[in-house]
């Protein structure tokens, strides 16, 4: 029994121009051993080549295959998209959690097959999420919401340089007159890009429907923020719980503390960067506008911290927990129904 193989696993380290992969068996005395490596162009020819090379080591079709990829930007997704349609069984990690397990291992080189045997280890040893496509929808909502995000910074930062320009000792009309134009083209992208942002919503009744249920009945959060909390998790597909979100969103808690020294508590950030974004100023108008609870629960934070931003961010993290609540229950936010709880931060 000790020399039959459990399973099978294949780690896989991505980067623009190649991917690196790893082949690994295990048995039921869950050791672990290497049974390939190579490397392929990340390319449609090279995600071909690795489907046959894997054709030829997973021999007996009636152990499980389980592929690990880490999410690398955008250099991951053809080749989870591929694979996925192949019908193998892929699981993405993010690479925080990646980097983690690695360094468990001990290892204290860092090469991209190294990343690739280990996260084929990971693979077989942890029972981890089967990952599942954006549908197109939502992935087409993703790619204009991160989009329209950039052009908001880009729109910000020309603002304060003409805040800049026209309080300077000596004013430069022509670089004043410059910058308002480069501001005003700005300004019409973000428009044109809201309005395919509305259109493509549209493409989707039921998507549309649930987004601008949520939007409409909260206070202080915009279409704009629903459309990309929703999009950034897949419609909450794989979350089943408020601590799974939290946690991918990088909204959970972390605490440093050694023997009698006790460090501060703070969020971990380790994750979706552009939720949190997303929910910054929502969670300023909520407070302002006294949405809900929303301000109580705020004072109540700042004054156990007397630090302003955790209050906010106690905030965001549970205007993210509600937003995902109303999505499952499928239903409006009531002011006078949902109380906020008190949460320890």
């Amino acid at each position: 029994m000790s020399d039959k193989i459990l399973k099978y696993s294949s780690g896989i380290d991505v980067s623009g121009d190649d991917f690196k992969v790893c082949f690994n068996q295990i048995d039921y005395e869950q050791r672990i051993k290497v049974k390939g490596t190579r490397s392929f162009p990340n390319t449609l020819s090279g995600y071909q080549s690795y489907d046959s090379w894997l054709q030829k080591k997973h021999k007996d079709k009636t152990i499980s295959l389980t592929i690990t990829l880490e999410a690398t930007g955008v250099y991951h997704e053809k080749l989870a998209y591929f694979l996925h349609q192949k019908g193998y069984r892929v699981s993405v990690v993010l690479p925080n959690k990646a980097k983690k397990y690695l360094e468990a291992l001990g290892l204290k080189s860092k090469t991209d097959h190294l990343d690739a045997k280990g996260l084929a280890q990971m693979g077989a040893e942890q029972r981890l999420e089967a990952w599942e496509p954006f549908s197109e929808h939502i992935y087409e909502l993703k790619t204009l919401c991160r989009h329209r995000a950039r052009l908001q910074k880009l729109k910000t930062l020309i603002s304060n340089q003409i805040h800049a320009h026209e309080h300077m000792g000596y004013i430069t009309k022509a670089v004043i007159r410059q910058l308002k134009q480069t501001f005003k083209s700005f300004e019409k992208q973000l428009l044109k890009i809201e309005q395919e942002i509305e259109l493509t919503l549209k493409k989707e009744e039921e998507l549309d429907r649930k987004v601008r249920l949520i939007a409409d009945s909260i206070s202080g959060v915009g279409l704009m923020t629903v459309v990309t909390i929703v999009s950034e998790t897949n419609g909450f597909r794989l979350f089943t719980s408020q601590s799974q979100l939290t946690s991918y969103s990088g909204f959970d808690v972390v605490e440093r503390q050694s023997g009698k020294r006790s460090g501060k508590t703070k969020i971990s950030k380790k994750g979706n960067k552009h939720i949190r974004k997303a929910l910054y100023f929502p969670s300023l108008n909520v407070v302002r506008l006294q949405t809900g609870t929303f301000s109580q629960f705020y004072s109540r934070v700042y004054e156990r911290t007397a630090i302003p931003m955790k209050g906010y961010v106690a905030v965001q993290r549970k205007l993210l927990c509600l937003i995902f609540a109303l999505w499952k229950k499928d239903q409006a936010f009531d002011p006078n129904f949902h109380k906020l709880e008190q949460e320890v931060v």
